[in-house]
């Protein structure tokens, strides 16, 4: 047998022992917290929330600050936090919480930088936590406060428990996930601070629920993920006075750039963990898709045609994308244009290469004037392994939430601080336990929003899933 074919019986094995679990019957406990741990919970997200961290204009700083202030509050001691970052405003904060060290630390990471949002843009406030119609809006209700709400609540709830874990328990919320770049808190507490997270795998964001139609259908954990290539395309020319135009026009050239790469679509394929997906979700959904999902899993790529133009979702499960995010271009109003330039934002396979990304966004402008350059040195990372016993955990957490609901291993379409985790030798897998309608997907878009119900249910998932972890 292969590596290749060794790897995916391995991972087969463990959806088939994640599945086989489910079947087993279990009571269906309360399925949210005590309401005193909900309020903590509650406001703790609150004032995250409403605390300005966008990526540009934003600061991390206040929000570690006010995370430490709850902490110490409860009773932790200085000598347990740590704040630092790269620059004053992009601060961020590890806690530890001390167990018997009979296994390596467990580390619970979140980002509290979040896209930035404008007013205009948005029917509420995104920087007020608004409850309404049974959700909570704003910007970073889904990514990435809710998660580092409830890490630090849960903490101080287990050190008011007296619960004493077999491990020691790290959560860190970090700076700059959302642009990296210079500041990026968790390349920073891996280069200058390792000691602080150094555990034997973390927990992080990048997994969540599925649900469609107010059907929950999987429990989604992230193990591996695409990564992130930025390019810019950028025409220059010598303009001139507006009344002579001449068909050599900079804006035509990069439009017809942009129209030729809106009209293409990457190749569709498969890998061992999104294979391992779409078994998984073969076996789960009985709707229109379930005949092409079997299918998609055997590799069938008529079948993948038809997911993939179904959903959003699939579609970027699928394929590397690429899609123009940002526009500049001209000098005044009179004037032809001397520079038009496009940002594109490419969604990474982690099998496809950088360079294969390039010479492929080359031939399908098949413009010399259109300069296509990578804005920074590109990176993917390794897929975390599949173990049984975290599955187990998860599946045993997740059960006892929502009898039923598969837990099922997958790749994230975007990208998360996991990446840096795993080069850096520390296995990280994305699990909230928030449901998200497959359809209606809001991160980094306008009216932000996670169902009350889930966030709170997110919450007493990850309170059992730590703690069953540490004992």
């Amino acid at each position: 047998m292969s590596k290749d074919n060794l790897k995916f019986s391995r991972i087969a094995l463990a959806i088939f022992f994640c599945v086989t679990i489910l079947d087993v019957t279990t009571t269906h406990a309360q399925s949210t917290r005590p309401d005193s741990e909900k309020q903590l919970a509650h406001d703790i997200y609150e004032e995250f929330i409403e605390i300005r961290s966008g990526f540009t204009t934003g600061a991390t700083t206040p929000v570690a600050e006010a995370a430490a202030a709850r902490l110490k509050a409860a009773g932790f001691p200085d000598s347990d936090i740590a704040l630092g970052g790269a620059i004053d405003k992009k601060g961020n904060i590890v806690v530890r919480y001390h167990g018997t060290g009979a296994r390596k630390p467990l580390l619970l990471l979140a980002h509290t930088d979040v896209v930035e949002a404008k007013r205009e843009d948005w029917t509420l406030d995104p920087f007020v936590l608004t409850e309404k119609e049974g959700y909570f809006y704003g910007r970073g209700t889904g990514d990435d406060k809710a998660q580092a709400a409830v890490w630090i609540a849960n903490l101080i709830q287990y050190k008011k428990e007296g619960f004493k874990p077999d491990r020691d328990i790290i959560v860190a919320l970090t700076a700059d996930e959302e642009g990296g770049g210079p500041y990026s808190g968790i390349n920073w507490l891996i280069k200058h601070h390792r000691d602080w997270i150094d555990a034997e795998y973390a927990l992080n964001e990048g997994g969540w629920g599925e649900s469609l139609d107010g059907k929950k259908i999987s429990n989604d954990v992230q193990v591996s993920e695409k990564y992130v290539i930025n390019f810019r395309f950028e025409v220059h020319n010598k303009g001139g006075h507006s009344s002579l135009p001449v068909p050599d026009n900079a804006i035509y050239h990069l439009a017809e750039a942009l129209d030729k790469l809106s009209k293409f679509g990457f190749p569709l394929k498969l890998n061992d963990v999104t294979q391992a997906y779409f078994t998984a979700m073969a076996k789960i959904e009985t709707g229109p898709s379930s005949d092409d999902l079997v299918k998609v899993a055997d590799g069938d790529h008529p079948a993948m045609e038809r997911l993939a133009a179904k959903s959003p979702q699939f579609n970027a499960t699928l394929r590397t994308t690429c899609v123009a995010t940002q526009l500049e271009g001209g000098h005044a109003v009179n004037a032809l244009p001397q520079l038009a330039a496009a940002t594109v934002n490419c969604r990474v396979l982690p099998e496809d290469s950088a360079d294969y990304v390039q010479n492929t966004l080359k031939q399908i402008v098949g413009d010399d004037e259109v300069s296509i350059k990578m804005t920074e040195e590109p990176s993917a990372g390794p897929a975390s392994p599949i173990r049984p016993d975290l599955f187990q955990s998860i599946t045993e957490s997740s059960n006892k939430i929502w009898p039923g609901v598969p837990v099922v291993p997958m790749m994230v379409m975007g990208a998360t601080d996991g990446k840096y985790l795993r080069i850096a030798g520390i296995p990280t897998y994305g699990v909230q336990g928030f449901f998200f309608d497959r359809n209606d997907i809001r991160f980094h878009g306008r009216d932000e929003r996670i169902s009350v119900q889930s966030f709170y249910e997110g919450q007493a998932f990850l309170y059992d899933l730590v703690k069953r972890l540490s004992r």
